[in-house]
């Protein structure tokens, strides 16, 4: 195939919604339990996140906002066991959490895949037994098992962040990281990839903690939504409106305003 053919088809798939994969339970799994205390983190003279105190059950889905620079990255890095703490404890299900652990995912806002790599290949990054197989069942969950054998390059830039997403999940994590997934999806490709993402943690369970500079998309998506401002929480506000969300619930609206101007 010619690259200008290539060029049209990718544009054609862009913008043509993407059907929702049905997803069926797959079991009673459960999310882990993230316990910080007394979490700080330096770099150099400069305290990035100041002596944090957090507890989030298991399966709970999480939200973080605030300005730039207000450390909430450093979190979710220190989470991932990307970074170690300068002081202080994070624990999951009780136990102290020491660099990288198969329990634990994380989603960044670039898909990050392989360009010389199949989208199944790169969803089983990781190989192991059966990976194949494994990365075909998580291609169905996010809807593109029928592109397993295609390049990335071919892809959408959401099919490229479901492809990333899937990959997070192939190995069924019980606590995924997002670091603002769907920042740089148009407006309509953004909604889908926040309904999938719903659907995919009420059937699976497992422990959710999303950045977002979106305070709209926190509300819509979590159980609970912290502000971090300057390395600290400033307000925890659990969201206690029933899912689906609509946008203009008067409920809604006053969380995310009372968020907004903590921010």
């Amino acid at each position: 195939m010619s690259l200008s053919a290539l060029a049209r088809r990718d544009a054609a798939e862009t913008l043509e919604p993407i059907a929702s994969p049905q997803i069926q339970p797959v079991g009673d799994r459960r999310g882990i339990a993230v316990a910080l205390d007394g979490l700080t983190k330096s770099f150099g003279d400069r305290e990035v996140l100041r002596r944090l105190d957090l507890r989030i059950a298991p399966g709970e889905f999480v939200a973080i906002v605030g300005r730039s620079g207000g450390g909430k990255s450093t979190l979710l890095r220190l989470l991932a066991g990307l970074e170690t703490p300068s002081n202080g404890t994070i624990r999951l299900d009780g136990a102290a959490l020491s660099g990288l652990t198969p329990d634990v995912r994380m989603l960044f806002q670039d898909a990050r895949l392989l360009p010389w790599q199949r989208v199944v290949d790169n969803v089983g990054i990781a190989r192991g037994k059966d990976w194949r197989a494994r990365a075909l069942e998580s291609l169905q969950d996010v809807g593109l098992a029928d592109r397993a054998g295609e390049w990335p390059s071919v892809l959408s830039g959401g099919q490229r962040q479901r492809v990333a997403l899937a990959r997070a999940l192939v190995s069924r994590p019980r606590l995924l990281l997002l670091d603002e997934p769907f920042g740089a999806l148009d407006a309509l490709t953004r909604l889908d990839m926040q309904k999938l993402l719903s659907t995919i943690w009420a059937r699976d369970g497992f422990t959710t903690v999303l950045i977002t500079h979106d305070v709209r998309e926190a509300v819509t998506l979590a159980d609970r939504v912290l502000v971090l401002r300057d390395g600290a929480i400033a307000c925890d506000r659990r969201v206690l409106v029933p899912r689906p969300r609509p946008v203009d619930d008067p409920q809604v609206l006053r969380l995310e305003k009372e968020l907004l101007a903590a921010v």
